[in-house]
């Protein structure tokens, strides 16, 4: 059951994810789906088509005929629930992909209705898993599509505006699936691009297809330096995005920012690791700024919910309702980062202009699957009578672990979904301070650890 996490499925091939286990979760799929089509897509990864073939087999066992999209990156996966291929219309698609996850790593992500399926769903569809004998044998069913194609087409005509202009692009795939459009529609739009590390490689040979990662940024920050005015880096199947400037590696809540400058007073959605700054300076524009519980699917859900127009997590995953379909694009951000830049923003000078804080990373505190929530509830009832040192709460956010506001600034501490491990992050309008707060914290962790 371990494979069954709370966004998708993820496992290791062969050990976890075989001919047995994978055709057993297409069959159960099948179930699950009203309609006849099924579009399925696969990231760079060589054992991404072996896995392509075991969930047809179960697909077609449950009677649907697949749509194969060949090597996609997983945004065009999500793009076909809302397209129509000589008539046929799919009713859910499959993203086979590992992501930023190590080599050795594949998984689904999964669309049903144009609604992820997550949650209690895939924890429900992995018990079915496991109760399953066999599954039926069908003849083979599979229907190719362009997909690639109808997405670069869409993209070159939405942004048609920005053909020729004169700005100096680097970009970095990391050999993720990116570069199967990316080069394409940059040649199309005529624009001044240079790519590192396009071709397509599951085995990462130049460095970790994780931008949120610093030193995974090296080579594109390099190339950047050579005189070039904006440089892009993606994850391995380019639903997450990194930004880099001459002064800024520039976050998603301050993409977010950036973005909704050309907004008319937009609703905006955040995650909990997103800085104070992003939602005060919201609400200051007008804008309707909402505080939410991290992972795509939690926010693609909540944006359905209240109509709003974007949203992001800190690590690159950016969401457009506003002029899009409302699901995570980064090669959709960078072209709405570059509008901004034709439309005379200066991003720099608009990041100048916000209050400075002192944030840390994401910090990753160790645990094990089975303590994580339990740490979790355990700091929560700590925290109805901390302890005399620590420093004077403001509030209390429990919409995804706990987010604790203090007088100059906040500390959040929630568990991950997707790995045995605590996150925290802090941030402080005095650097003093967001020290502080991490020291109080890890202490009340600890604490909550040995009374488990």
């Amino acid at each position: 059951m371990s494979i069954y996490r709370e966004y998708d499925i993820r496992g290791i091939f062969e050990k976890e994810l075989n001919e047995e286990s994978v055709t057993k979760i297409g069959y159960a799929l099948a179930k699950k789906i009203q309609g006849e089509y099924v579009a399925v897509g696969y990231d760079a990864r060589s054992h991404s088509p072996v896995l392509f073939e075991y969930l047809v087999a179960g697909l077609n066992g449950g009677g649907k005929t697949v749509l194969d999209m060949g090597m996609v990156p997983t945004p065009v996966n999500y793009f076909c629930n809302y397209q129509s291929f000589d008539g046929i219309t799919p009713s859910a698609s499959v993203m086979i992909t590992g992501s930023h996850n190590p080599s050795e790593y594949n998984g689904f992500k999964i669309t049903i209705d144009k609604a992820p399926f997550f949650g209690e769903q895939i924890y429900a569809l992995g018990k079915e898993c496991e109760a399953m004998k066999e599954v039926p044998k069908a003849d083979r069913k599979v229907i190719k599509i362009d997909a690639k194609k109808h997405y670069i087409d869409y993209i070159v005509e939405q942004f048609s505006h920005l053909k020729g202009m004169e700005t100096k692009i680097v970009y970095d795939c990391g050999n993720g699936v990116g570069g199967v459009v990316l080069p394409e529609i940059f040649e199309k739009l005529q624009l001044d691009a240079k790519g590192l590390y396009v071709e397509p490689d599951g085995t990462f040979p130049n460095h970790h297809p994780d931008p949120s990662v610093e030193e995974n940024l090296a080579d594109v920050k390099a190339e950047l330096a050579k005189g070039y005015d904006i440089a892009f880096a993606y994850d391995g199947d380019a639903d997450r995005i990194a930004v880099l400037t001459h002064k800024n590696n520039i976050k998603g809540d301050m993409m977010a920012l950036l973005y909704s400058l050309v907004m008319d007073k937009p609703t905006v959605i955040g995650e909990v690791k997103c800085s104070q700054v992003m939602y005060d300076e919201l609400e200051k524009r007008g804008a309707k700024a909402i505080m939410y519980k991290t992972g795509h699917s939690n926010l693609k859900v909540k944006m359905k919910e209240t109509g709003a127009d974007l949203a992001c997590e800190v690590s690159g995953h950016i969401f457009f309702k506003h002029r899009y379909f409302g699901y995570d694009d980064a090669i959709y951000a960078t072209f709405r980062m570059l509008e901004l830049l034709k439309e005379g923003i200066d991003l720099d000078a608009e990041l100048a202009k916000l209050p400075q804080v002192f944030s840390t990373e994401e910090i990753k505190v160790k645990t094990t699957e089975a303590q994580k929530f339990a740490v979790i509830d355990k700091v929560k009832e700590l925290l109805q009578n901390p302890p005399s040192d620590f420093p004077a709460i403001e509030s209390i956010i429990d919409v995804d672990g706990v987010r604790i506001n203090f007088e100059n600034g906040w500390g959040l501490v929630r568990a991950s979904n997707t790995t045995p491990v605590l996150v925290t992050r802090f941030e402080s309008t005095i650097e003093s301070e967001a020290l502080r707060y991490e020291e109080a914290i890890n202490k009340l962790i600890k604490q909550a650890q040995e009374l488990l």
